[in-house]
């Protein structure tokens, strides 16, 4: 008999679902606390949580049978994914479960705030009937712009044509085939959705590229009529500018599910009249509930069987009879992914790997599997790994093509990648040295050796003396420690490429005044793990 531990309020449909199955029993236990849950925890099979308990590090040191813990829910921050990981725990969540709940709480913000249904609720309830001044405006006709479509995004969108509205999409990422079979018109500019939408709603992760992605910079290049709805993630738009900005007229209302800091501490819209509010509710509805709470139960129970493992968080360990250059080529792919992911900016429109000598003959599907946690990682604010990279990949319309060339060239084996987006196409090559040393020996043509490890400074230049000494000032300046360097020409073009690894990544004035290099063409920063 599997034990099934239940340790926040769960809908009664999981708890049903785990009693009719077979060999499976729940356990309620809720309220309990960390020590109680770490005598316990390695009596039970399988554990489900909500954002109450907290499986930390102290919880996992004796798992005993625990096979997986599962979130009814989306966010993971109350489980300690890392000693999960490493005590051979599967951590899964529930991402499809609150779709419909935050797109339709997307669309209740939005019919609200343009019908201004709250100020009006609130007028006539204190005795006065004011038609006049809440006077609204229709959704028909008007133009929808979607900053992200993953799930939420799309599902916005399918309601939103309900409502006649001519949609323009965007996504940092790549957006899925079905966007354009929907109707919806996709831009790979993003001040068209600013200059453009007479309503915008953000569907993005909260990361280092979607940080303050709206500021009062952004807000000014919006329509005064235009409204803003975000039931994404706090952060995504700079509080404070918000704030000024429809006080000041610049947009005509916003509406927020989301704040920066849960809780909210900055209130600024308490003196804010056209700025709608609420507390975290995209998913808080009782259908939403319950479909977590069956998922959760269905994945874990799944899992326990052996049977297959959806919506894991974390990769299952790798197989003993993997190889050990196999695993290395591994590592480098998921590097050379990271790189490319901040080198080829824009939305991905294709890629190809290439396995070159012995490695074309070796299996391969782990060193794939491993460029696609790279390339898409920056881009989800949940861990890619071993399980979902290439459901993700998929989900977003992105195919890779696989080369396999058994002849051996200038090198016993290498690894290639090429991403191909609507701003660019980049190519780097990397390989494997006796066995255990990672090098990237080209970047877009250009000859190199680099190790791929910490802060990668990838700087494209005029090919002209000095480089490498006013590079090297900066960074001393900064306290920036270089590990290794390497440079490459095409001494026919004049052009050059520098590649150097710190000790760890230069702050944003630091990078700023290497921009301001004369002979600097392009710089990036790419952050390997």
């Amino acid at each position: 008999m599997y034990k099934i531990l239940i340790t926040d309020k769960l809908a009664k449909e999981g708890i049903d679902l785990i009693n009719a199955m077979d060999d499976f029993e729940p356990v309620v236990k809720t309220g309990i606390s960390e020590d109680e849950l770490a005598k316990i925890i390695g009596d039970y099979d399988g554990l489900i949580i909500r954002s109450a308990t907290q499986v930390t590090a102290k919880v996992l040191e004796n798992p005993g049978k625990l096979k997986g813990v599962a979130r009814a829910g989306v966010g993971i921050d109350n489980v300690d994914v890392k000693t999960a990981t490493r005590k051979g725990v599967i951590v899964m969540n529930t991402p499809g479960g609150n779709t419909m709940s935050a797109a339709e709480h997307t669309m209740a913000l939005m019919l609200a705030l343009s019908r201004n249904v709250v100020p009006a609720c609130n007028s006539l309830k204190k005795g006065q009937w004011d038609k006049k001044s809440f006077t609204g405006n229709q959704l028909n006709n008007k133009t929808l712009g979607i900053i992200g479509l993953g799930r939420i995004g799309m599902a916005v969108a399918r309601m939103a044509s309900g409502f006649n509205m001519n949609i323009l999409g965007y996504d940092p990422f790549a957006a899925p085939k079905e966007a354009e079979q929907l109707g919806i018109e996709i831009t790979d500019n993003i001040e068209r959705i600013y200059r453009e939408a007479d309503f915008v709603t953000l569907h993005v992760p909260r990361n280092e590229q979607t940080t303050n992605l709206i500021t009062a910079k952004e807000l000014k290049m919006m329509k005064p009529t235009c409204r803003l709805i975000n039931c994404a993630r706090g952060g995504i738009i700079n509080e404070d500018d918000l704030y000024n900005a429809v006080n000041a007229g610049t947009i005509a209302g916003a509406a927020l599910d989301v704040f920066s800091k849960e809780p909210p501490e900055n209130m600024g819209f308490t003196n804010c009249p056209k700025c709608l509010v609420t507390p975290h509710l995209g998913a808080s509805t009782e259908e939403a509930q319950i479909e977590v709470a069956v998922e959760a139960a269905q994945i874990l129970c799944e899992a326990i069987k052996g049977g297959p493992i959806r919506n894991a968080l974390n990769a299952p360990s790798t197989s003993a009879s993997v190889s050990s250059i196999v695993l290395r080529y591994a590592e480098l792919a998921q590097k050379i992914g990271a790189m490319l992911s901040t080198l080829a900016p824009g939305q991905i429109k294709g890629a190809k790997i290439e396995f070159r000598g012995s490695l074309a003959d070796k299996p391969i599907d782990l060193v794939a599997t491993s460029f696609i946690i790279g390339l898409l990682q920056p881009y989800f604010d949940t861990t890619v790994n071993m399980v979902n990279a290439p459901i993700l990949a998929k989900e977003r319309g992105i195919s890779i093509d696989h080369v396999k060339n058994a002849e051996i060239k200038d090198l016993e084996s290498s690894f290639s990648a090429t991403v191909e987006t609507d701003k660019v196409t980049r190519v780097i090559r990397g390989t494997v040295y006796g066995g255990s040393l990672l090098r990237i020996i080209e970047i877009d043509g250009f000859s190199i050796e680099v190790t791929p490890e910490g802060a990668m400074l990838i700087i494209f230049n005029e090919d002209k003396p000095g480089v490498i000494g006013a590079v090297g000032t900066i960074l001393g300046r900064y306290g920036l420690n270089i590990n290794t360097m390497g440079v490459g020409h095409k001494l026919e073009q004049g052009k050059a490429v520098l590649a150097v690894s710190l000790s760890k990544s230069p702050d944003p004035q630091a990078t700023a005044e290497l921009n301001k290099l004369e002979f600097v063409n392009e710089l990036f920063v790419c952050k390997l793990q």
